[in-house]
């Protein structure tokens, strides 16, 4: 059998390099649109909502097509699942890059404060987005296989911030890293989530550098004194007024 000839090999190597750029291409172009329909309905749901952030409005802010949206995500809801899981992936993204320091827990433990606080105010389509979701009760979230996924590493990090300064005898024992989360969660994305009414119910603008200082103050000031050790009461129980 004769070998093939140098200059067929050739060609057929060129060929299949040339097949091989040209799939890259198609690819990347495709994960390209799906990118920018996904930018795009992040700006239209934290606009309008679910309900009003309409298929026409998301395809035109992206530049594409409404059936791109159907072929990539396969519905309206794939596309806004995708969207939340995409925001709570950004966040675990930002707080992994966290350079703490568990020798010290008190000063690792404002770290993870001064970060939640301020992602929330620097995401206001973070907040946009999860109140959204929780108009419709959570309904679009729990249907993803991911949710879970981005939980898990918050609570992880706090969970071995309150480990080391349990040993060092720095912070109390019966205290969960679930609890503190929540706190922290809590008192951040309220204040953020309701900065605009609760401006005008109190005649104060919440959002000056000032206020906005002052209450990350105070809730550093708060889960500190929550996770100090002390007198622990029992489960259920609440001191007296």
């Amino acid at each position: 059998m004769s070998a093939t000839p140098p200059k067929t090999r050739t060609a057929s190597t060129r060929s299949a390099s040339a097949r091989k750029s040209k799939t890259g291409v198609r690819e990347q172009a495709a994960q390209t649109t799906r990118d920018n329909i996904l930018k795009a309905a992040t700006k239209v749901f934290a606009r309008y909502g679910y309900e009003g952030g309409s298929v026409e409005k998301i395809s035109k802010a992206a530049k594409s097509f409404d059936r791109m949206i159907y072929y990539y995500f396969g519905s309206k809801e794939g596309l806004f699942i995708e969207v939340l899981e995409e925001t709570y992936r950004r966040m675990n993204d930002a707080e992994s890059k966290l350079d703490l320091d568990t020798a010290k827990p008190v000063e690792a433990l404002q770290a993870v404060i001064r970060f939640v606080v301020g992602y929330y105010r620097k995401n206001p389509e973070f907040i946009t987005l999860l109140n959204t979701e929780n108009l419709h009760k959570g309904k679009h979230i729990s249907k993803s296989m991911r949710a879970r996924e981005y939980s898990s590493p918050a609570i992880e990090v706090i969970r071995r911030v309150l480990e080391s300064g349990q040993a060092q005898g720095l912070f109390r024992k019966d205290v969960s890293a679930r609890d503190v989360y929540l706190l922290i969660a809590a008192t951040g994305y309220f204040y953020m989530s309701n900065r605009h009414t609760l401006s005008a119910f109190l005649g104060e603008d919440l959002e000056t550098p000032d206020a906005l200082a002052h209450w990350e103050s105070f809730v550093i000031d708060s889960v500190l004194r929550t996770v100090a050790p002390g007198p622990s009461l029992p489960r259920g129980r609440v001191a007296a007024a």
